[in-house]
């Protein structure tokens, strides 16, 4: 049965709001149940183009439900305009059998999919896959084998590496996956009201479980059985664990050969691995495409949503239904502070070492060491001389049970993005170091290396570094940042001379703004606490202050900037 006259109005609307063309043809949506190789059926819907030529089919597997957004943002929009599309429902959700373990369940499932595909008298033996976040880490653990039929894929800032997601810093990110295993819990409590109702409500429920200890304990009256999964990943810490196996999906990287689109954001808190899949597949020279905008893991679908939808058809068209290339350029970037897009043959761009001294003054002065030609490479920060050793420190107490707290960043829960952080660095607990007015405008490229000398007291301590941009009325927004969690085998007090790689970023400076860099002893509840006691995640609940001590004249700043 054709669509009515308001689905259609309905869709012409929602492609206007997106800057997309016209729709080419009407669709039909069924309802569709799909066998796993265990007996579990699971439920899609299949959105079918109503044409004699479609072209081809999209995949999308998700755990948060088929109906809006999803429905409309994928299943409509590609469906009216050639693409049959598979929207399924992951095992142990939204009707589908089988209990949901996140992550670790997606491999087989996604292959017996595929399998059934097959079977279909309208799959031609054209396949995408297309999503975002677990949709699109649902694509990478496809891709670990790649099926025959796949001729593209479209991911959206989603991980390829789970464990490197929840424990990369050392620290467990307990504010996004609390946040996270507390959203999938309730997602399908009654209708659309009462969903809306549970995450208002979120930030207040979830204190209790933040804040307490030991974590998992303090979670239970919240999840009340119904997310086990997040006791499981904080009793498996370690790295090394086999146990994290099936939430690894890095081979990937090295068996796809489909041109793959990547979308991501500079505030998303997958932005690493993003770019890490981007170096994996063009060093092997898969075509791939990337685009990053001035997006937070959530805003890539609000405020980036006419990006990602214009971008993520003109890529199906090219690679499954032949049409001419569209996009101008391998790489398409946002450069924030400038607020403008680039395109760029590869990312990072050519660019050059600006070296910045830190002092006991809460200065931040460059240094003298030569850059190199245009174009080159930058030197690796221990082509430097050596930094020497004085006695100018700067020191700060963290208090877990005051714990510094997380403002803005690369979160998926409560603060997040880009923030005036002057409240901030107001506090005690946090040490600043600026520069003074920048008399050019420099562009940020890449991912700046702070050397840090530090000593800390008890040995249990992380360390939380982060560069803002200070404009002239003094508001200090966040660009680029790291955490570390330090290695409690070296003894108490003893200098620690650290690497610390902060984020990827694109960022202008503009003239008569500062650069400042702030060193602090943790964001919470972005990561969990460091207790400064030993123990795991899963049994630590006694709490002692840490005293940090920062040698500023062995500690410098290595910003990678635009080459001249």
């Amino acid at each position: 049965m054709a669509n009515s006259i308001r689905q259609r109005i309905a869709d012409a609307t929602l492609g206007r709001l997106l800057r997309q063309g016209a729709a080419v043809n009407d669709y039909v949506v069924a309802a569709v149940r799909t066998p796993m190789r265990d007996g579990v059926v699971l439920l899609g819907d299949h959105f079918a183009p109503v044409t004699a030529r479609p072209r081809g089919t999209v995949l999308i597997r998700t755990p948060y439900g088929r109906g809006f957004p999803s429905s409309a943002l994928n299943g409509r929009m590609f469906a009216a305009r050639g693409y049959h599309v598979l929207i399924q429902s992951v095992r142990g959700t939204f009707g589908s059998g089988g209990r949901f373990e996140p992550m670790a369940q997606e491999t087989a499932d996604g292959h017996d999919t595929v399998a059934w595909l097959r079977e279909q008298s309208w799959f031609d033996g054209r396949l995408a896959t297309l999503g975002a976040s677990y949709l699109g880490w649902a694509q990478w653990t496809l891709m670990q084998d790649p099926p025959p039929e796949l001729r593209a894929a479209v991911v959206y800032v989603a991980p390829h590496d789970f464990r490197e997601a929840v424990f990369g810093t050392g620290a467990f990110t307990v504010g996004d996956f609390l946040g996270w295993s507390d959203m999938i819990a309730h997602q399908e409590d009654g209708g659309l009201l009462r969903r809306g109702v549970n995450e208002a409500s979120a930030t207040r429920r979830l204190r209790p479980a933040l804040h307490g200890l030991p974590l998992p304990e303090a979670a239970d009256p919240v999840l009340r059985g119904r997310a086990p999964w997040y006791r499981d990943w904080l009793s498996h810490p370690d790295g090394d664990d086999p146990w994290w196996e099936p939430y690894r999906a890095g081979e990937a990287l090295r068996r796809v050969e489909a041109p793959v689109l990547l979308i991501g954001g500079w505030q998303d808190l997958f932005l690493e691995q993003t770019l890490q899949q981007y170096e994996a597949l063009s060093a092997r020279g898969v075509e791939v495409g990337l685009t990053v905008g001035g997006w937070t893991h959530l805003s890539i679908g609000i405020q980036g949503a006419a990006t990602v939808a214009r971008e993520s058809l003109a890529w199906l068209d090219q690679h499954l239904a032949g049409s001419p290339r569209a996009r101008r350029s391998p790489v398409h970037v946002f450069r924030t502070g400038e607020r403008r897009w680039h395109g760029l043959a590869s990312w990072p761009p050519p660019s050059a070492p600006a070296v910045f001294q830190l002092h006991a003054d809460r200065t931040l002065t460059l240094s003298a060491t030569p850059r190199p030609a245009t174009g080159a490479p930058p030197a690796p920060p221990a082509a430097a001389p050596p930094l020497p050793a004085t006695g100018e420190t700067v020191s700060f107490r963290y208090d877990p049970a005051d714990p510094t707290p997380t403002v803005g960043g690369r979160t998926l829960t409560g603060s997040m993005g880009v923030k005036d952080n002057r409240a901030l660095e107001a506090r005690p607990d946090v040490l600043v170091f600026t520069t003074d007015p920048l008399p050019t405008a420099v562009d940020v490229i890449g991912s700046p290396v702070l050397e840090l000398a530090l000593g800390v007291e008890p040995a249990h301590a992380d360390v939380f570094v982060r560069l803002c941009d200070v404009d002239q009325r003094g508001h200090s927004r966040n660009f680029s940042d790291r955490l570390l969690r330090l290695d409690p085998t070296v003894p108490a007090g003893q200098v620690q001379r650290l690497s610390l790689t902060l984020d990827p970023c694109f960022h202008r400076l503009a003239a008569g703004h500062r650069l400042r860099l702030q060193i602090s002893g943790g964001s919470f509840p972005r990561f969990a606490r460091n207790l400064g006691t030993p123990g795991d995640p899963a049994v630590a609940h006694t709490l002692r202050p840490q005293e940090h001590t920062v040698h500023c004249a062995e500690s410098r700043l290595t910003v990678p900037v635009a080459a001249e």
